[in-house]
């Protein structure tokens, strides 16, 4: 089955895009971060400029992409991210949720998965920006709570992958576990996407009949202290924490269904 012209090149511009990402990856590897190393002694602001390195980068991909009339996006209530050691926690529909996060979130840190420290495009970046990996077993918690505390602002993806085709997939309790161990608000952000694309099983080239639409919001913060009333245990107050999430993104998906 031929496609239209405007399909095909969404398909092209998609490919190349994703192209210039990992060129941009492999740049930062060779060429910023040891700029860094020799130009900017102190670890803890190594880290944030390498960071803000990748933010920078990132919001470069995005402008590209909607450039090459790959997407358009809005972003509603990013302000309520202008603040240090936020715990972010958000929807998964598409392959670049992260991407659009950090783009617009300055200091961001995020759970990558420990294989990716071994990817030629990734370990540079994950190295340098000191990204929590997901493979560091009972310490990954405080791992994120001692980020938060140093002023991280981190990212976290609570259903754990991305979301599969229909719905809202079953909240993993680790999110909440931050929360209710470092007391710790959710700034929770929905992402959507119309029509859907780089979804769970989706080839890069599998692109959509027509250019996709991302709106990305940022909601008010959920407080953790009514979970933790009358000295409930944390494991208790960390469960009640998820259920609380998984209602709150099904009701946000169903809303706008």
């Amino acid at each position: 089955m031929l496609l239209d012209a405007g399909r095909a090149w969404r398909v092209f511009a998609t490919g190349l895009s994703f192209a210039l990402f990992g060129i941009g990856g492999i740049l930062l590897r060779i060429v910023v971060f040891p700029s860094l190393s020799l130009f900017v002694r102190a670890p803890a602001a190594r880290r944030r400029a390498a960071r803000e390195a990748v933010r920078l980068s990132f919001r470069a991909f995005v402008g590209i992409m909607r450039m090459l009339g790959v997407l358009r996006y809005k972003v509603h209530g990013f302000d309520k991210l202008d603040r240090e050691g936020q715990l972010i926690l958000a929807n998964h529909p598409t392959l670049i949720d992260t991407v659009f996060l950090i783009a617009f979130v300055r200091n961001a840190d995020c759970i990558v998965k420990g294989a990716l420290s071994n990817n030629p495009f990734m370990r540079g970046p994950i190295r340098a920006t000191g990204y929590i990996c997901n493979d560091r077993g009972p310490e990954l918690v405080e791992d994120c709570i001692a980020s938060l505390r140093a002023g991280g602002n981190l990212i976290i993806f609570p259903e754990g992958t991305r979301t599969p085709p229909g719905g809202t997939a079953t909240l993993k309790r680790g999110a909440a576990n931050v929360a209710v161990r470092g007391m710790r608000a959710v700034t929770p952000v929905v992402i959507r996407c119309d029509p859907p694309t780089l979804g769970k099983g989706d080839k890069w080239w599998h692109v959509p009949p027509r250019q996709a639409q991302f709106h990305i919001e940022v909601k008010d913060d959920i407080a953790v202290d009514a979970f933790r009333a009358n000295d409930v245990p944390e494991v208790v107050a960390a469960r009640r924490l998820t259920d609380y999430l998984q209602q709150f993104f099904m009701k946000e998906g169903q809303q706008h269904a």
